[in-house]
């Protein structure tokens, strides 16, 4: 952003998309919580593929701007 002390290479996020950033990161920390749950308590592999999926799915929705 020339004229300003913003880099060029800068992101700039509004509060809003910066507020659903963190909240799409907060659900994959949460997918992968349950993930080490359900191992921890000795799920079985369809319920352990499942949470995979979850979690794998919620990473990359996570990791796109919108």
């Amino acid at each position: 952003m020339k004229g300003t002390s913003i880099p060029e290479n800068a992101v700039v996020l509004s509060a809003d998309e910066a507020s659903a950033l963190m909240d799409r990161a907060f659900e994959v920390r949460c997918a992968a919580e349950d993930v080490a749950t359900a191992v921890s308590e000795g799920a079985d592999t369809a319920e352990l593929e499942r949470l995979c999926h979850d979690m794998v799915t919620r990473a990359r929705d996570a990791e796109r701007l919108r």
